[in-house]
């Protein structure tokens, strides 16, 4: 319903005060993930040598840092403050940045599972060499800068700062973040197409195949999570832009979407970190009090999860194969094949 033009001055609420509870409250919760997970990975060498988890490893800093950040940008709105130009600056880079890094981050978390599946040969001898996996990484954070100090470092954008640090110095270069956003759901949906072509074609992925049928359907959904609420917002602005809804009416549908995600963030250390059995059983080593998650997430993971006796053989004859280590019982091509069969399952069911 068009929304009609009236000249009376009203006070149209912008929520901030549960937009501040919802980032404390989704920070507390990722803080605690990120406390018994990423100590983990950096504590335990296999772990951090491995590109899937250093990955997870600043997924999680990149969440936390915009959710503490969030609950500090909110908190000064709701008090008025009037920073100056370069604290409101420093917080608006922290909050573009990481946002731009969490769906970075996700999009070489797809390509990793796209290479670990579809070229496990090549895969298992560059996944854990040197330091590539945190160069990677901090590759991600550069590119993630990019966005916002090509937008805050404008000549004319110290003249349009008058003191106020609110959304609207967020709301600069909608263009360009939707651009980006829609070049890495390209990138991450076409690498999901291919792991699902790939693992039918191996024939892993089928019906009876649970845990990679649940895999996928939760890395859709997160994924769903994380980039649908940017797309939601942008046509929001449009439509309140042409006069098609109220002020009111996309102020609210902000808050929910923003609730939404930020609450999103606490699910993705159990989807991408601890459903992965590897992460979980040093995190019950390194934390003994935590050691019940693994029931507790049983139902996320493989069926015969907590039938641990099976996984270690699966693991050996993967690692057997991709050393290529001879086989006295089997030719070198059913070999080749062999590996490539369970590293794409093992990579399917994570």
């Amino acid at each position: 319903m068009p929304a009609n033009n009236t000249t009376a001055p009203t006070h149209v609420p912008d929520y901030t005060c549960v937009r501040f509870y919802v980032s404390t409250v989704s920070f507390s919760v990722l803080l605690f993930f990120n406390l018994i997970i990423n100590r983990t990975i950096l504590r335990v060498e296999r772990l951090r040598s491995h590109a899937r988890f250093v990955l997870v490893f600043h997924l999680l800093v990149s969440a936390l840092l915009y959710l503490g950040m969030s609950s500090v940008f909110y908190y000064q709105i709701h008090l008025h403050a009037r920073p100056v130009r370069s604290a409101c600056l420093a917080m608006i880079t922290v909050l573009i940045s990481s946002a731009c890094n969490i769906l970075l981050t996700l999009t070489v978390m797809a390509l990793d599972r796209y290479c670990a599946v579809c070229h496990p040969m090549r895969y298992s001898s560059t996944c854990t060499a040197g330091r590539w996996p945190w160069t990677l990484g901090a590759l991600t954070w550069i590119v993630a800068l990019v966005i916002p100090l090509s937008l805050l470092l404008q000549p004319d954008s110290q003249n349009e700062y008058n003191g106020v640090c609110d959304r609207e110095q967020l709301k600069k270069g909608e263009l360009q973040k939707v651009l980006f956003i829609g070049v890495c759901t390209v990138i991450i949906m076409y690498s999901y197409v291919r792991i699902l072509v790939e693992g039918r074609r191996l024939g892993v992925l089928n019906r009876r195949n649970e845990a990679g049928c649940r895999t996928i359907a939760l890395h859709g959904s997160q994924l769903a999570v994380y980039i649908l609420p940017n797309f939601v917002n942008f046509v929001l602005t449009v439509l309140f832009k042409q006069k098609l809804i109220h002020q009111e009416t996309k102020e609210l549908a902000a808050v929910v979407i923003f609730a939404f995600f930020s609450l999103a963030q606490c699910v993705a250390p159990i989807v991408y970190g601890l459903r992965k059995e590897e992460l979980m059983e040093q995190v019950g080593h390194t934390f003994p009090c935590c050691s019940y998650l693994k029931r507790v997430l049983g139902w996320t993971v493989r069926a015969n999860w907590p039938h641990t006796q099976h996984t270690p053989r699966e693991r050996t004859l993967t690692v057997q194969t991709i050393i290529s280590l001879p086989n006295p019982t089997d030719p070198e091509e059913e070999e080749t094949q062999a590996i490539s069969v369970r590293s794409s399952s093992l990579d399917l069911e994570s």
